[in-house]
């Protein structure tokens, strides 16, 4: 006893109590079925907090889009906070901006579609005439009929989708009412964030048991820190986009007798900038069919020119240098996560796809790290390190 002969094996502490079925089973089979369940049940508990989120779509995608203006609004708020205005005066000031500046936008695009429109349908017409000209001088033996019948069915087919996407929207959304109740929510949400989010977060960490405040804290500080940061810095990236593209478009309608549609252009560059890969895909090809049928086709080329050297401006400068130190995120999973997103959700999924994986990235990896203990009020220098 006194060298140990007569103590008996001591079990490995990881090893869990063994039936007697379980020395027949192979220890690699035991450890895969250990994962196993517990990756069904994470998997599970995903799918129930999907379903959940599309059956309450109407409520979460407004809280959702109040959240992320509420981390690009809030500094400004806390910075008129710092210089003696009273907190409901700085709310309200940055909320009646955001207004302000989305409606301005808003009816400029509409007042140069409304202005332009007249004189781009005439040039899609002759545009049309022209490539039906060139379709019948190939040496194919293509008749006018088959040019006439296959007009008429892209025609029918753009006809028929607009009329599925209408209806859709009709159905799905309510047109108009869901619309503005969404807005309104948003709104709402968003005057609270802003001026009285830290309680508001306080009573959500009360509901936790004690034991999980300060790692659910720590941890949900640094997640939004880079929320912050990611939305501020996309805001830029989004800006640039529609600068280079809006300044190109411009820019290549001097020579040619004018490029229409160029401040829509640019709005909607920015707004689709905040999806990315599909977003930058999807608004430069609108430019370069606007330039196709207005100007032509080396215009359109050219145009086409100006959107890729703008988006490889972007990818291979603005974001590995200015978005990567807001997410540290790999580029594979923001396509997973784009892809994942517009296939749960559509254009909403692909939007907060990325915003919602960094913040899970950051707030995974603080609690696993045990950095919150150390540093509880995260900036963005700790986060990004």
């Amino acid at each position: 006893m006194l060298f140990g002969l007569g103590r008996s094996p001591q079990p490995h502490p990881s090893a869990g109590p063994e039936g007697p079925g379980d020395v027949a089973v192979p220890r690699g089979m035991r450890i895969a079925g250990a994962w196993s369940w517990r990756v069904l049940v994470i998997a599970g508990a995903a799918a129930v907090v999907i379903w959940l989120v599309m059956q309450f779509s109407l409520i979460v995608i407004p809280l959702l889009v109040a959240a992320l203006l509420t981390a690009l609004l809030l500094p400004l708020v806390d910075w008129l906070v710092r210089r003696r205005w009273p907190r409901g005066l700085a709310v309200a000031l940055a909320i009646v901006g955001l207004l302000v500046l989305v409606s301005g936008l808003g009816w400029l695009v509409v007042s140069q579609m409304r202005a332009e429109y007249p004189a781009l349908q005439e040039r899609a017409v002759r545009f049309w005439e022209d490539a039906q000209s060139w379709i019948l001088s190939l040496p194919f033996g293509i008749s006018e009929q088959d040019v006439s019948d296959f007009g008429t069915n892209i025609l029918g087919t753009i006809r028929d989708d607009i009329s599925s996407i209408l209806s859709s929207a009709l159905t799905v959304g309510a047109s108009v009412g869901h619309f503005l109740a969404g807005m309104l929510l948003t709104i709402f949400a968003l005057i609270f964030t802003l001026g009285d989010g830290r309680n508001i977060w306080r009573w959500l960490l009360g509901v936790l048991p004690k034991g999980a405040r300060p790692a659910t804290d720590g941890a949900a500080r640094a997640g939004w820190v880079t929320l912050g940061n990611f939305v501020r810095v996309q805001v830029l990236v989004a800006g640039i986009d529609a600068v280079g593209i809006g300044l190109g478009a411009f820019i290549l309608g001097l020579f040619y007798g004018g490029m229409p549609l160029v401040l829509p252009i640019a709005i909607l560059v920015f707004l689709g900038s905040f999806i990315p890969i599909i977003g930058a895909v999807t608004t430069g090809a609108v430019a370069v069919l606007v330039a196709l049928i207005a100007l032509g086709p080396i215009p359109a080329v050219i145009m086409l020119g100006i959107v890729l050297l703008v988006q490889q401006v972007e990818g291979h400068i603005l974001q590995p240098l200015v978005m990567g130190t807001a997410v540290k995120v790999h580029p594979l999973a923001v396509v997973v996560a784009v892809a994942a997103g517009s296939t749960i959700a559509g254009i909403a999924g692909a939007l907060f796809a990325v915003p919602v994986v960094a913040f899970v990235n950051v707030f995974v990896k603080t609690v696993a790290s045990g950095s919150w203990r150390a540093n509880p009020n995260p900036s963005i220098e700790d986060v990004v390190r």
